[in-house]
């Protein structure tokens, strides 16, 4: 027969054993709500964990319009790229986070594909928030294009900064493949099908053909930088050479409107959003 205090241990280990198997069915029973009522999914729209109110959206490396992989084929690490979508993705969660006050975009990109990096500007200029793009080692070309989205540009004084214009240059290799014994066949069903291939000669015509485009990129490109930064389209034409400035030019020339770090940012959203520096907090 059970002693008495076989019956206690007995009766404290199916106590035991009850509470355990309940908590489980509340946790299992959870877990299937907030996925049936779409918790789980709003929980991934919130950017802030309550102790920040600025995102944070980095620009980093090339721009790119397509999902963005951090390595080769080999399983080597590739360089850093900005992704349009994800931004894009983040701008808009921000919008849905009520603690989110304002966005800081830091760069340190020399630009990428013009349609992306016009997508990410176009993105900044249409947040409902306040957004400062921060300039650290490099802004230049697309990634500046980027920047002028913002409603204030910021950048090191040991920034490069600007190269507005457009480059389609490319490496040519017909001497090369003559030297190797390859010889270019010419299959198309149209004239200019293949021009811009670096295995065959580039033709008069087909030049033409690129300064044609090249001058529509340019313009707009000239265009949309005046319109993102209140200047005349001949202040900037007169700037887009191609060529780079360090920060404290580009202050000069009107392209950004601060020197500064991430601290001078910190006392923009301040004035900004009528609060203490000491109440903006960055989310990491």
């Amino acid at each position: 027969m059970e002693t008495t205090k076989q019956k206690i241990i007995t009766g404290a280990l199916v106590i035991v054993a009850v509470l355990i198997a309940f908590t489980a069915s509340l946790w299992i029973f959870g877990a299937w709500n907030d996925e049936w009522t779409g918790f789980n999914e709003e929980t991934k729209t919130i950017i802030s964990d309550g102790s920040c109110n600025i995102a944070v959206v980095p620009v980093f490396g090339d721009i790119i319009s397509y999902p963005y992989e951090d390595r080769d084929g080999s399983g080597n690490e590739l360089p850093p790229s900005t992704n349009q979508d994800e931004v894009l993705d983040t701008l808009s969660k921000t919008e849905a986070d009520p603690n989110i006050l304002g966005v800081l975009a830091i760069i340190d990109s020399s630009g990428g594909y013009p349609a992306a990096s016009e997508a990410i500007a176009n993105g900044f200029r249409n947040s409902s928030m306040p957004v400062a793009a921060l300039i650290r080692e490099t802004g230049t070309s697309g990634a500046y294009l980027a920047a002028t989205g913002a409603d204030t540009i910021i950048a090191s004084i040991f920034s490069d900064v600007g190269s507005i214009g457009i480059t389609m240059s490319y490496l040519e290799n017909t001497e090369s493949n003559l030297k190797e014994g390859f010889k270019y066949i010419p299959l198309t069903s149209a004239e200019f099908k293949d021009y811009g291939n670096p295995d065959k000669p580039l033709t008069y015509a087909e030049r033409l053909l690129f300064e044609r485009d090249l001058k529509i990129y340019h313009d707009q490109f000239v265009k949309e930088v005046a319109e993102n930064r209140g200047l005349s389209v001949e202040q900037v034409a007169k700037l887009a050479d191609g060529s780079s400035m360090p920060g404290s030019l580009a202050l000069d020339k009107g392209l950004i409107d601060k020197i500064g770090d991430q601290e001078t940012a910190r006392s923009w959203f301040a004035e900004k959003l009528g609060i203490s520096p000491d109440e903006v907090r960055f989310c990491k």
